[in-house]
């Protein structure tokens, strides 16, 4: 009996350690992971997804949003060839501030997976003399179906350790892309690195007429330092910001690298946008 009731004891210590250490630490991602499975003692719900895109953030969004209603489109995704020389994947990476390129053999319906800036660098980029072969730096991408909901993909991404999802569609071709970072923005709203311009610093004279320059910015202050009107000409008289400009100019949200040329001869290049919204721009004065 004394046995019996000593290997009981350490089963319930042994049992309950696990989870004692798990409150004391869930981390971000065990927060979020959490709150997609029910309690126990309730009933799980299947719910519609959502067919547009909510303007609020929040952990609902993990089971209401399907993989389609955020993912980035086919023709908006910076790829590479898998035959690319060293020098245009170097000019590639500088040109998009990407640090993560898809790669395809022929095109992008043909995915091969994806090389990463870091281990680009590392294998090649302080080593001269050593052969360049884009196969020798690419890691595999995962393939999802736009009906999944996107904290379903959020945990393959964590348990799989990758950041890059393509989009499958059902003849098997591209569809569209996602990273890990695309989904935490819909919990958490958007993420900043330190690549992206500071909001007291909206814009930046890269060199003479030409100017990085968030979308945000105040059309009138741009419009003062530069010395040029950029309205004149125009019906809209609400034209706020950059961005609202360059909106007014294509009547649609542009794509990244897409270049929108203004009446004056200046050009706007998209350097940022995801689908809903323009977020940086060079600007080139005519």
């Amino acid at each position: 009996m004394a046995d019996t009731s000593e290997g009981s004891s350490s089963a319930a210590q042994s049992a309950q350690t696990p989870e004692t250490e798990h409150d004391k630490t869930p981390g971000f991602f065990g927060r979020i992971i959490s709150s997609l499975s029910p309690a126990e003692d309730e009933t799980p719900v299947i719910e519609t997804p959502a067919r547009h895109v909510p303007t609020g953030h929040g952990m609902g969004n993990l089971r209401k949003l399907r993989v389609e209603d955020v993912m980035i489109p086919k023709v908006e995704i910076t790829a590479v060839p898998n035959d690319i020389t060293k020098t245009d994947l170097v000019q590639v990476f500088r040109d998009s501030g990407l640090t993560r390129l898809p790669v395809y053999e022929g095109t992008l319906d043909t995915p091969k997976g994806m090389v990463h800036l870091k281990d680009f660098a590392l294998k090649f980029g302080f080593n001269g003399n050593k052969r360049f072969a884009l196969g020798d730096a690419m890691r595999e991408v995962l393939y999802v179906p736009p009906s999944m909901p996107i904290g379903v993909l959020l945990q393959k991404m964590q348990s799989d350790r990758t950041h890059m999802a393509l989009v499958i569609d059902e003849y098997g071709g591209v569809d569209g892309l996602l990273t890990i970072e695309d989904l935490i923005e819909q919990v958490i709203g958007e993420i900043e690195d330190e690549h992206d311009t500071e909001d007291e610093q909206q814009w930046s004279e890269e060199k003479p007429g030409s100017y990085l320059a968030l979308a945000t910015t105040p059309l009138d202050a741009f419009e003062e330092a530069i010395g040029t009107s950029l309205t004149e000409g125009l019906d809209d008289d609400e034209i706020d910001t950059l961005g609202g400009l360059v909106f007014v100019l294509t009547g649609r949200v542009p794509a990244r690298g897409e270049v929108v040329p203004h009446p004056s001869g200046a050009e706007f290049e998209v350097v940022d946008a995801d689908p809903r919204r323009i977020k940086r721009l060079r600007v080139r004065l005519g």
